[in-house]
């Protein structure tokens, strides 16, 4: 049976998600602070199982569910944090959806064999790494918006989700302030792990430190064409996703693989 303030935290996270979708689809809309304030709500004891599930008697738990939950809960006090200061509200409707997700995941990681002791140097690697994670996992969604709101643009369709958007150009900004955050985290991420991750390059390690190095030089051809050459739009939309996918694969994929195909 799911702990009850899992399910309440589930609970607090739909309503919020769903009194969102009211406002994007246009209806009657609720008062904003209802909305930040089930957020808040759901975000506070999503915290309290992010930590109970990391902390096992046995050592840290970072496995493949319990990163889920630690990344969901991140992105979901992210938002909310942002939300008081840019209009990014519709983005509740991406990311809570995801924190319910990984609550009701959580606690299934089966091999306990990872619950182990981290050097602080390796507990700040992953840190870092979590965090850069989830400041790319907003700027995709965020990119995403994006590319709704530029294809309703250009259909002349100007209810629905573009009226309840900023204005193109304030998310364009928005996107590229999460590009920059992201990469800097990134590249402290990466530079930890050669510093920190004893032979970061071992077998087991190979393909996330590739796919990772990888997601940055994308992002970093991103950035620099944009600021060299001006790219945005539909271009830096589809580097955007294409750095995420390498990114996601690296962070998931690889542990995906080594927790439940590749056993001992």
């Amino acid at each position: 049976m799911l702990p009850t303030s899992i399910l309440v935290a589930v609970l607090f996270y739909l309503a919020a998600t769903l009194l969102q979708w009211r406002v994007l689809q246009g209806q009657k809309r609720p008062a904003r602070n209802l909305i930040r304030s089930l957020g808040l709500c759901g975000v506070s004891l999503h915290a309290v199982t992010a930590y109970l599930v990391v902390h096992q008697d046995t050592g840290l738990n970072l496995g493949f569910f319990s990163v889920g939950c630690q990344i969901s809960w991140l992105l979901a006090a992210l938002v909310l944090l942002s939300s008081t200061r840019q209009h990014i509200d519709n983005l509740f409707i991406g990311v809570f959806p995801l924190a319910i997700v990984s609550l009701l995941t959580a606690s299934l990681d089966p091999d306990t064999s990872l619950h182990r002791t981290y050097s602080p140097g390796l507990i700040a690697h992953i840190l870092l790494s979590i965090l850069a994670y989830s400041i790319f996992t907003l700027a995709t969604l965020q990119a995403l918006l994006l590319w709704c709101q530029n294809t309703a643009l250009k259909q002349h369709h100007t209810r629905g989700l573009v009226a309840s958007l900023p204005p193109l150009q304030t998310m364009e900004r928005l996107l590229f302030e999460m590009l920059w955050t992201g990469i800097t985290l990134l590249s402290a991420s990466l530079i930890s792990g050669f510093l920190f991750v004893e032979d970061f390059f071992a077998q087991h390690l190979i393909h996330k430190t590739t796919l990772s190095i990888l997601a940055w030089f994308v992002y970093a051809i991103l950035l620099a064409g944009h600021s060299l050459l001006g790219w945005r739009s539909l271009r830096a939309i589809r580097w955007t996703i294409g750095g995420f996918i390498a990114l996601m694969l690296a962070f998931f994929g690889s542990k995906l693989v080594i927790e439940f195909f590749l056993p001992g």
